[in-house]
């Protein structure tokens, strides 16, 4: 099956939704039981961490957030914030007291006025256009618009009525006086982050049944991974993320190579659709210290189009090859 399909349905009561691009899952997403990154919580200054320059504040439901920039808050005073990350276990959920509110096409930013366009919009005619759709949009004088590159093949009117939403949403979560723990705004779900993020599907979403999405999630249950005729396994432990990587039966001295290079081509998909985060640890097949480079670069051109955040951190002295992602999914092993 060639081109991009989106499939929506649910597994275990959980809303999903697959991303297929010419008939493999290239995005997997799927609701959690813990706020979401986005979720937006009227927060109570609670205990400061003595020598971190953070705050834990209690949240909605006896939850508990954290707040490593806590400078002039006091306990006892409520403020606002959003989740950025999913915590750890037995952690308190990160997050920050600069809210934005990301939709389709645009994102309003609260406190930070301005209007910006995505570097990907590059034509100067779509630049033009969707700078005069943003300046007709009413905004309160402290916003900001962030127009997302999505919008230079959506219609004017379809973009205009996408940033009135949800400028209204976020004018009235703004607008928040109380004084007690509360959640203001939750996360999307599985559904609403599929159209929010991924591009327009070349007919409209199906169903799992319809487009085999169950079948197509087999290979995401188990720890292996097919390199052609490489393998390797994907492993989460409770402190990191395990990547072994194997050369099979090829013994060519280019083996090590070739396994490495397809292992970095396919880990940003592999782990968007498995939900991995966290620190990861890459034992990579043998190759020559020469070699290093190239697999970098093929590494980091594989994760400048990952829309979650992924810092490189190199090699070990014992040749490992390490990363930090940002937690922005649930491990999907652990909901289906």
């Amino acid at each position: 099956m060639k081109g991009v399909a989106v499939a929506l349905g649910d597994i275990g009561g959980r809303k999903a939704a697959a991303l297929i691009r010419d008939g493999r899952i290239d995005d997997f997403l799927i609701d959690g039981d813990a706020p979401a990154p986005g979720t937006v919580f009227r927060g109570i200054c609670d205990r400061p961490m003595k020598g971190a320059g953070g705050l834990f504040l209690r949240l909605a439901d006896g939850q508990r957030g954290y707040l490593r920039q806590a400078k002039g808050l006091k306990p006892g005073q409520a403020v606002l914030v959003q989740v950025t990350a999913h915590a750890e276990p037995g952690k308190a959920m990160p997050v920050t007291p600069k809210v934005i509110f990301k939709s389709r096409y645009a994102i309003v930013t609260p406190g930070a006025p301005g209007l910006n366009l995505s570097r990907r919009i590059r034509e100067e005619d779509q630049r033009e256009r969707l700078k005069e759709v943003a300046q007709s949009a009413d905004l309160p004088e402290d916003f900001g618009l962030i127009i997302r590159s999505q919008a230079a093949d959506a219609e004017s009117e379809e973009i205009a009525a996408d940033i009135a939403a949800v400028a209204k949403a976020a004018a009235e979560v703004m607008a928040d006086e109380g004084t007690n723990p509360d959640c203001l705004l939750d996360a999307p779900d599985a559904h609403a982050r599929a159209w929010i993020d991924w591009p327009r599907p070349d007919a409209p979403p199906a169903g799992f049944a319809e487009l085999g999405v169950d079948e197509l999630l087999d290979g995401m249950r188990g720890t292996q991974v097919a390199l052609g005729g490489a393998t390797a396994h994907i492993e989460p432990t409770r402190a990191l993320v395990a990547v072994d990587v194997n050369t099979g039966a090829d013994t060519s001295p280019a083996a090590g190579l070739k396994a490495n290079i397809a292992l970095a081509r396919d880990l940003p998909r592999q782990l968007r659709c498995r939900g991995l985060g966290g620190q990861l640890t890459l034992d990579l097949a043998p190759m020559a210290r020469k070699d290093r480079r190239q697999f970098e670069t093929v590494l980091k051109a594989a994760f400048r189009a990952d829309p979650v955040e992924t810092v490189l951190a190199g090699w070990t002295p014992l040749g490992h090859f390490e990363l930090q992602r940002k937690r922005e999914r649930l491990p999907v092993a652990d909901l289906i």
